[in-house]
């Protein structure tokens, strides 16, 4: 497996007529190479790869890295100068958004004659479809997120702080085998629940409260991202009703999906739905987007999306529905795009549950 993600950089570098490849985003660097360390780079060429790391990172690098020269640096810059240098490479693909203005200046001034070219739009999509190995990673890290949340929902109840909840949260997953937690867990309730990203506040639940958790694990290096939005109480007419239009709105999303289609189309399934509902104005975001070694990697599930689903993608379906001064949820799903369709990869279920 490790062989076919560098045979689609050898991909790049005849389809650019690139001498060689800088890969400097740690997520491509573990992508290729199996390094979890936090410093490091790599330099590809048709017939060969140089990792390149410092001396904290050497050791683990020996344990980890297959495939791959090991070379020391003591000053990041010059040691990739030096082996491109060395290797005499003159048209030299880079991701741009991963290289400062500085750092780009000064590979220029040291390597000679080098020209560097940004690639990003061919390294961008580089991880976009999963083979075995890391949808089963993926699937792991949804289990212990899942289960971790399953625990605990009993703590959901009124006069607990929101941040008790989250807290709890994040140590079971820690408990169950999280590698680390995926991002901050969100937890918002009440008018909070209207902030998207809300972070978890010292506000105790009410009863008649929504309540929205966005979490997430992290296993091997692949990350999972769901959202449950829950409600301490009997539910009032508008809770119910928005609820289901959310809900109505992932389920026109999912149902959507195949091989071949726009992924602004799979949005546009979710967002007409909540707009010829009346609800528009209060959904701004795009309705997912890809998870992987990052939490957020491509393909974007969105309106202005350029991006077209594969089979073997992953992302989430996330629409939501956000109203200042009343609350706010959000329904989230990962979900594996198959032959005819797509897998829901996510377990815990999304229609309205009462708690508390």
């Amino acid at each position: 497996m490790r062989q076919e993600r560098i045979n689609r950089i050898n991909g790049i570098l005849g389809d650019g007529n690139l001498d060689g490849i800088l890969i400097t985003s740690l997520e491509n660097v573990h992508y290729l190479s199996e390094f979890t360390g936090s410093d490091a780079a790599l330099v590809m060429t048709e017939n060969k790869g140089y990792f390149l790391t410092d001396s904290r990172y050497t050791t683990q690098a020996r344990e980890e890295v297959l495939g791959f020269e090991i070379i020391e640096y003591q000053k990041k810059i010059e040691g990739l100068s030096n082996i491109m240098n060395d290797l005499g490479l003159r048209s030299i693909g880079f991701e741009p958004q991963n290289v400062t203005y500085g750092t780009h200046k000064e590979l220029v001034e040291k390597v000679s004659g080098g020209q560097f070219i940004p690639i990003n739009e061919r390294v961008k999509n580089l991880r976009a479809v999963k083979d075995d190995e890391e949808i089963g990673r993926m699937k792991r890290a949804i289990d212990i997120a899942s289960n971790s949340l399953r625990e605990n929902i009993w703590r959901i109840t009124p006069g607990t702080q929101e941040r008790e909840i989250a807290l709890e949260l994040e140590f079971s997953m820690r408990r169950n085998g999280t590698d680390n937690i995926a991002f901050d867990t969100i937890v918002a309730s009440g008018e909070r629940s209207a902030l998207p990203h809300g972070k978890p506040s010292e506000k105790r639940i009410n009863r008649g409260d929504l309540i929205t958790i966005d979490f997430g694990a992290r296993y091997r290096g692949y990350y999972s991202d769901e959202t449950c939005t829950f409600l301490c109480g009997k539910p009032n007419r508008r809770q119910r009703e928005v609820y289901q239009i959310v809900k109505e709105a992932h389920d026109r999303a999912i149902a959507s999906i195949r091989p071949g289609m726009k992924a602004m189309e799979v949005d546009s399934f979710a967002r007409n739905w909540i707009r010829e509902a009346g609800y528009g104005a209060y959904f701004g975001h795009g309705i997912g987007h890809g998870v992987g070694l990052a939490v957020h990697e491509n393909p974007v599930i969105g309106p202005e999306s350029k991006d077209v689903v594969e089979e073997r993608m992953i992302f989430t379906i996330e629409p939501g529905i956000y109203i200042p001064g009343w609350g706010g949820m959000r329904i989230e799903d990962m979900v594996l795009v198959t032959e005819k369709g797509c897998e829901v990869l996510t377990s815990l279920s999304k229609e309205m549950e009462v708690i508390g």
